[in-house]
Order: C-alpha cells, then sequence, then structure tokens
C-alpha cells in the first residue's frame, strides 16, 4: 500500500490542487481497505435450502491467543446473532433434540497459526476442510496478520453434511469494539442465505473450476 500512495503523491504533485483532492481520498479509501474485514460465505450448491424450516444451537470452540476476549461472551454472542439473523428469514430455532433441520456451530480463533483440523469437533460432525470446502478454507486460513477469524457452520444433521459456512476475518485492535463490527460482518454474510439463484449457478462454475484436490495415495 505504501508504494501506492507514493505514486499516488508523487502524481498529485506533478497535477496541482485537483489532484490532491484525489489523492486524499484515495488515502482514505487504501486505509479503510487494509483494516476492513473479510466475509466469504461457502456453501453447497446441490442443496435445496427451501427445506431447511428448523435449526438448534450446538455452540462452538475458541482459541483465543493473547487478547482480552471472553470465550463465553462470543458463544452467547454469536447464539444470539446467528438466531437473529435465521429467524429473519422465516427459521425457527428448536433445543437440539428436537430434530432440527440444521444444526449450527461455530469455531473462533485470534491467532493466524491456529488450524480448525486439530481443534476438539463439536459434536459428531467433522471440520468440512476437504473436498469442496478446502478451497475456501485454504485460501481464507492463508491470512499472513494477526487477525480474529470466526468460523460458523450450518450442518444438516439428518446427513451429516454442511450446508453453508460464514467466514470472518477481521484484524481485532479493541476488542471492546470487535462484536458491534462482527455484527455488521455477520449482517453481510447473511445476505446470501439462502442462496440466490445466480449465486448458486456462480457456485457451481467456482467450484468446477476448483476441484478438490487428490490426496490419495499414488
Amino acid at each position: 500500500m505504501k508504494s501506492t500512495l507514493a505514486w499516488l503523491e508523487t502524481s498529485a504533485n506533478r497535477m496541482g490542487i485537483g489532484a490532491r483532492v484525489v489523492l486524499l481520498a484515495a488515502t482514505v479509501w487504501l486505509a479503510a481497505l487494509s483494516t476492513a474485514a473479510k466475509v466469504q460465505v461457502d456453501f453447497n450448491p446441490d442443496i435445496d435450502f427451501t427445506q431447511y424450516k428448523t435449526f438448534a444451537y450446538l455452540g462452538g470452540t475458541n482459541q483465543l491467543v493473547m487478547l482480552q476476549l471472553n470465550p463465553d461472551l462470543i458463544n452467547e454472542r454469536v447464539h444470539r446473532t446467528v438466531a437473529q439473523q435465521l429467524t429473519a428469514k422465516g427459521m425457527r430455532e428448536v433445543k437440539s433434540t428436537e430434530n432440527p433441520d440444521l444444526v449450527v456451530r461455530y469455531w473462533a480463533t485470534s491467532t493466524k497459526d491456529a488450524d480448525v483440523s486439530m481443534v476438539t469437533v463439536v459434536g459428531i460432525y467433522e471440520p468440512f476442510i476437504g473436498s469442496y470446502w478446502g478451497f475456501w478454507y485454504t485460501t481464507i486460513m492463508a491470512t499472513t496478520q494477526r487477525q480474529g477469524t470466526l468460523l460458523v457452520d450450518l450442518i444438516d444433521p439428518k446427513k451429516k453434511d454442511l450446508a453453508w459456512r460464514i467466514y470472518i476475518i477481521r484484524r481485532i485492535t479493541n476488542s471492546d469494539k470487535v462484536w458491534q463490527q462482527a455484527e455488521q460482518d455477520f449482517a453481510k454474510g447473511f445476505e446470501s442465505y439462502p442462496p440466490s439463484a445466480k449465486e448458486v449457478e456462480d457456485k457451481r462454475k467456482e467450484r468446477a473450476e476448483h476441484p478438490p484436490k487428490d490426496t490419495s495415495p499414488q
């Protein structure tokens, strides 16, 4: 980013006051971009999401390193926020013993070195980091800056298969404000639940372009 700003400043000095205004706007935009959250949604494009009417919250697990973040508070707020988003979509929360159509779990970490595959699995469900889910998991976890990562799964308990997932990656600079920001990130991500026909089409194209890697012994 520094090299980009240097180039803009040189150009602005050559072009006068009007260009300096452009430089100021570009500087603000680049600074915002560098601290903005990354919100990514992944889902199974072959699922009919209209079949899901109820959900149950399972909770999650945390790897919170060197940050003043309360795991119990995160659990409570993930529950509240996801429930708000799904009930707004017309779904109903039930207990895990009441045969829900979807179950919700989360995984949170405050360090780039944490690996979801090494975390104790919540319930009876696998981490879902292989097959077609591996493309975005690998891409997201390749970040090099210390950031907070929150991953929320909507799992079909009858099929024991992942239906929909949201990743939220945000650099944590103020733990008091992080959840207010995360709620906005959730709202942005859940705009894509259930996925639209175009999103389904795009996801099928993406998965065709990024098939699962062959990990079988040669």
